[in-house]
């Protein structure tokens, strides 16, 4: 159950129409989860700063469970992610960050238990 926190500072006008479907659909594909389960939140026009600049930028969160937990996994990922966020946010690569969250199941609540019991 991978959750994905696309958080950028251009504007949600800049934004392509559609963008959290694509990310979901993108997530899914690159991380081998149905997109069923892919969770993806965007949010556009925060105040940022990376690298020291605050020239437009982004940062994308995956949390996730199995999937991301070692540099091998994540070396593939960022690769597919960076080729996917560059061309829909039309920024480059120096001015993305992605940041790998490793989850256990029983760190996940849904249906009123832990992912540990379903």
């Amino acid at each position: 159950m991978p959750f994905l926190e696309l958080e950028t500072s251009l504007p949600a006008a800049q934004l392509p129409q559609g963008l959290a479907g694509k990310l979901c659909a993108a997530a899914a594909a690159i991380l081998s989860k149905p997109e069923e389960r892919i969770n993806v939140t965007v949010k556009s026009d925060l105040s940022m700063v990376v690298g020291g600049s605050a020239a437009p930028c982004a940062q994308l969160f995956i949390s996730s469970i199995a999937v991301v937990g070692t540099a091998e996994q994540n070396r593939g990922h960022s690769a597919k992610f960076f080729e996917f966020l560059t061309k829909e946010l039309g920024l480059g690569a120096d001015r993305i960050v992605i940041r790998f969250y490793p989850l256990e199941p029983w760190q996940i609540g849904k249906k009123g238990t832990v992912m540990t019991f379903l």
